[in-house]
């Protein structure tokens, strides 16, 4: 046995440069393989492809951390099939006119979004718009602390900070009054303070879980594939969407005059059931809990109605693959006279930019608003690097003015309106677990209108002789943390 044991050694110490060559051509020949059979996006497919070939150790352990998907396909799709008819049948209002509440080409992004989607377009919603914090806050809040039956919270973020504990100290009362409550965090959001918000709901009894957690299986947590959804729903009649995170920065008795911007939406009527398959659906995943819609959602009776058609567009890197993105096109597609667009990180694939610089072609007037303070630098160089493309044919772009502005708004035409989580980047739009809502209401489209035409009023209009004046140190700068746009 030694003798043996001493020969394998030897052989090991001699030829240790050859199989070492061998193993990391094995792991990069297998990574390529597996990119290649799976990835639909072919600048994704030839990035990866460079890093396991180029990095033959690193770049296949990296793509084995980041770069696979291992959602698409999932064991819940029984009982995701059976929410969603739940949710499609109850309090659905059928939309029979849809030139009730926008203009007559928004028939055909109907009939675009009918694929897009399996949520029904429903009428007798009722969306108010909550601007900021100071708006926002309190009115969750109080939806929480009235709550006598249910609060389903989804967020990406919940920091451990004065707000978070505002949140967490209305969540307990509600539990401790009797009212059942679970809560939903992304696993890689709720490190944003630390310690976490976490240990102080779950000493108090409340159920808290968190999304993609667990540390050495299929589904260990990593950056890419979030669930940047939030969603509150109280005593199953009144929803909470939008892109507001729940964290102090938001709130002008703190920020002062560093206070971010926002705004968020307050929902009732049949797109809050919509809103409650999405957290069922996320709450099985994530768990392994089954909750019964009809268990959660409130009586039709309960629903304070208005007339606004609306229907829930969730995305993600499973079956919804891409849903918003599908969407956005149709939308440009179909626009006549003006598109409006505000997104904190505006950084759209080729598809978009064409789809926005075709509408503006056709005559279309497209306005982006983007902010003149970005709280994540790097993703602000990459939008300067890429702003070229979009004005060059006509498309208006601006800088905001004031505070970083976390606004996600789009309205089409002055009747469509698209509200939500999701921003105009891959990682929104192609790997992020999302939450929109579509709502054709002239109403809305017009109170957004206002708004994003109030920003256009202040802000500074990005021009060619404006980037030239950046420099060439800053033109290079931004183009090269533009090559890693995908992955920012």
């Amino acid at each position: 046995m030694s003798f043996v044991m001493s020969s394998l050694w030897k052989f090991l110490v001699e030829y240790q440069t050859h199989l070492i060559f061998a193993v990391s051509v094995g792991l990069s020949v297998s990574a390529a393989v597996h990119i290649a059979l799976t990835k639909r996006d072919v600048r994704a497919a030839i990035a990866w492809v460079g890093v396991v070939i180029f990095s033959p150790f690193l770049g296949p352990v990296l793509y084995f951390v980041m770069g696979i998907n291992r959602i698409r396909q999932t064991r819940i799709k029984s009982h995701r099939d059976r929410l969603l008819k739940e949710g499609a049948d109850h309090g659905s209002v059928t939309v029979s006119d849809l030139t009730r509440y926008a203009a007559a080409q928004c028939l055909s992004l109907k009939r675009a979004s009918d694929t897009v989607t399996r949520f029904p377009l429903c009428g007798g919603n009722e969306i108010i718009p909550l601007n900021g914090g100071d708006q926002a806050y309190p009115a969750m809040l109080a939806a929480i602390d009235s709550a006598t039956d249910s609060v389903l919270l989804q967020t990406y973020i919940f920091d451990n900070d004065i707000v978070g504990h505002r949140f967490s100290d209305s969540l307990i009362a509600a539990f401790e009054r009797g009212v059942r409550v679970r809560v939903l965090i992304d696993s890689i959001g709720v490190r944003y303070s630390h310690p976490t918000i976490v240990h102080r709901l779950r000493e108090k009894g409340v159920t808290v879980a968190l999304f993609e957690t667990n540390a050495v299986t299929w589904r260990m947590p990593y950056a890419n594939m979030r669930c940047h959804r939030k969603i509150l729903v109280v005593d199953g009649a009144s929803g909470f969407a939008g892109g507001m995170n729940i964290r102090e920065e938001f709130l002008t008795e703190i920020g002062h005059d560093q206070t971010a911007r926002d705004i968020h939406f307050r929902m009732r009527g049949p797109i809050v059931a919509q809103l409650l398959v999405v957290f069922c659906h996320d709450w099985l995943f994530s768990t392994g809990e089954q909750l019964k819609l009809g268990d959660w959602v409130a009586a039709e009776s309960a629903f304070m109605p208005a007339d606004m058609a609306a229907r829930c567009v969730p995305s993600g890197p499973d079956r919804e693959i891409e849903s918003t993105h599908k969407l956005l096109l149709a939308a440009c597609a179909v626009a006549q006279k003006h598109i409006r667009i505000q997104s904190p990180y505006f950084l759209p694939d080729q598809v978009l930019i064409g789809a926005l610089t075709t509408a503006a072609r056709r005559g279309v007037r497209v306005d982006i608003v983007i902010p003149g303070k970005n709280n994540l630098r790097l993703i602000q160089y990459a939008m300067m690097a890429q702003i070229d493309q979009v004005i060059e044919t006509g498309c208006r772009v601006w800088k905001g003015s004031g505070n970083f502005d976390h606004s996600k708004l789009m309205t089409v035409d002055d009747s469509w309106s698209l509200i939500g989580s999701s921003n105009w980047d891959s990682r929104s739009l192609r790997l992020n677990f999302e939450i929109d809502i579509e709502v054709y209401d002239r109403r809305l489209a017009g109170w957004i209108n206002d708004a994003i035409d109030n920003e256009i009023v202040h802000a500074q209009r990005v021009t060619f002789e404006s980037l030239r004046k950046q420099g060439l140190l800053a033109t290079l700068r931004n183009k090269l943390i533009w090559l890693a746009s995908p992955y920012l």
